[in-house]
């Protein structure tokens, strides 16, 4: 097998037991890292080390990452004046934010068979907030409600 060394010179091809009486020397750990490759090759190294080192760069890579938060705003097709401005006002907080909202209208009984009515309360509350928003998913059904989702605009 094909040897380097701790800080990365070439020691070499030689066999598995002289190979591993050098890391024991040098109180290291040979680890494989290209079998497939003809002779294999293996590094000497402190492997926990070498892990403890990778799960910190992990972590910090997921700190760096910025989660996206969603929120829910509902309504429903007979929705008051007042209550909807509301609404669009709660909708520009979360925006300001940096989250997403997902528009919902709820139906109650007999209410699902006028969905042109929760449709023309979405595209109202979409141009409402068209400054601060845009659409990200167009208003559909889901079960007994009708959801739309808002999103910074890029």
């Amino acid at each position: 097998m094909r040897v380097i060394g701790a800080d990365g010179e070439q020691l070499g091809i030689m066999p598995t037991r002289q190979a591993l009486s050098i890391a024991g020397e040098q109180e290291l750990d040979l680890v494989e890292v290209a079998p497939n490759a003809t002779p294999p090759v293996c590094r000497l190294m402190d492997y926990g080390k070498y892990l403890y080192e990778k799960q910190k760069r992990e972590r910090e890579s997921r700190k760096a990452q910025k989660q996206i938060e969603v929120k829910e705003v509902r309504l429903r097709p007979k929705t008051d004046e007042h209550d909807i401005q509301v609404v669009l006002k709660r909708i520009r907080k979360f925006m300001s934010e940096g989250a997403k909202v997902r528009v919902r209208i709820r139906f109650r009984g007999r209410e699902i068979a006028h969905p042109d009515v929760a449709r023309t309360l979405m595209q109202r509350v979409a141009k409402d907030v068209e400054d601060v928003a845009a659409v990200e998913l167009m208003p559909s059904f889901e079960g007994r409600s009708m959801i739309m989702v808002l999103a910074p605009p890029h």
